[in-house]
C-alpha cells in the first residue's frame, strides 16, 4: 500500500517496501522561544533556515507548523507554507489543530499534503476529513479518542479500525491516504509505553498494511542523550512495520539508524542510498 505525496514539482511515496520517510520536525515553534517570537512579530527568516538545513541533512518532506499563541495561526500558516514552496521541492505535512489554519494551509498548498492530523474523536472526524476529502490530501490519523491515550494496543486498534470505517465509507478517501500514528510516548514515564507502541505497529501492518508515522522524539522526552534513544527506538519501529515519522532530521545518529534499518530492512536495493549518503558526507569533509 503506497501513500503518495507531492510538491509541485517532487513525488514522495511511503510505503513498507520504500525507504523510511523522514518528515522534519523543525519548523514547529513549540519549545522555541525565540523562533515564536520572531514569527509573531512576522519575521519568517528562520523558516528559510530551518527549510536549508533539514533538506541538506536528507529529510524527504517537512512538517510546518504555525502554533504561536496571540498570533494568526490561519494567515501566518499559509504564509509559511507560500514561502517553504520557494524555497524546496520537497512535500510537506501540514500541522495543526485548528481546523481554519489546516484549511488556510491546503489552499495555497502546490501539490498533495500531508494533513497532521486527525484523531477518533466524532466531532474532530467531521470537521478535518471533509478537508482532506476536498484537497485531495493524505491524513495522519492519532489511535486516540474522546477517552484520550489508550494505555493497550488492543485499543488503539479499535480506534484505528473506526477512523478506517468513517474515513473510507462516509467520506470516500482511500484507505491508502490514511496514515495511522500509533502514539509514541515516554519511556521515561513508563517502561513499558515502547512495547506497547511496537506491538500496536505489528498489528497494524498485519491487519490493514496501512502506512504509519508518529512523532518519534515523544519516546525520548525527559531523558538524557535522547538522540541515542530516538535512534534505537526508530530501529525497532521500522522493523515493526513504521514507514515514516515526523523527527529530527538534523541529528545524525537518528538519520545513520533510518537509513541503515531501510539497507538491513531490503528497502535500499544493493545499498544505493547508504553508499550515496556515504560519499557525500565524504565529500563535505573534505571540502
Amino acid at each position: 500500500m503506497h501513500t503518495i505525496l507531492r510538491s509541485h514539482a517532487k513525488e514522495v511515496v511511503i510505503g513498507h517496501d520504500r525507504p523510511f520517510c523522514i518528515i522534519g520536525e523543525r519548523i514547529n515553534p513549540t519549545g522555541r522561544k525565540k523562533f515564536g517570537e520572531a514569527l509573531r512579530a512576522g519575521d519568517l527568516s528562520q523558516v528559510i533556515v530551518d527549510v536549508e538545513r533539514q533538506v541538506a541533512a536528507g529529510a524527504n518532506m517537512l512538517d510546518v507548523n504555525a502554533g504561536v499563541p496571540l498570533a494568526d495561526e490561519a494567515d501566518l500558516l499559509a504564509r509559511m507554507i507560500r514561502l517553504i514552496q520557494e524555497h524546496t521541492d520537497l512535500p510537506i505535512c501540514i500541522d495543526s489543530s485548528v481546523v481554519e489554519a489546516l484549511e488556510a494551509g491546503l489552499s495555497v498548498y502546490q501539490g498533495k499534503a500531508l494533513v497532521n492530523s486527525v484523531t477518533g474523536e466524532d466531532d474532530r472526524l467531521a470537521e478535518v476529513l471533509p478537508l482532506v476529502k476536498r484537497y485531495g490530501a493524505a491524513v495522519i490519523a492519532l489511535a486516540n479518542d474522546e477517552t484520550g491515550i489508550p494505555e493497550t494496543a488492543e485499543k488503539r486498534l479499535e480506534i484505528t479500525e473506526k477512523i478506517v470505517e468513517v474515513a473510507t465509507k462516509e467520506y470516500g478517501i482511500p484507505i491508502e491516504d490514511i496514515v495511522i500514528d500509533p502514539l509514541a510516548m515516554t519511556v521515561g514515564a513508563d517502561t513499558d509505553a515502547v512495547n506497547v507502541t511496537l506491538d500496536t505497529i505489528r498489528e497494524i501492518r498485519r491487519r490493514w498494511g496501512l502506512n504509519m508515522c508518529l512523532g518519534a522524539s515523544n519516546v525520548s522526552f525527559g531523558l538524557p542523550e535522547r538522540n541515542a534513544v530516538n535512534a534505537a527506538f526508530l530501529a525497532m519501529a521500522m522493523s515493526a512495520g513504521l514507514t515514516s515519522a515526523i523527527m529530527n532530521a538534523l541529528a545524525p545518529e537518528c538519520v545513520t539508524a533510518v537509513r541503515a534499518s531501510d539497507l538491513l530492512l531490503g528497502n535500499d536495493p544493493w545499498g544505493a542510498n547508504w553508499i550515496a549518503a556515504f560519499r557525500a558526507k565524504s565529500a563535505a569533509s573534505t571540502a
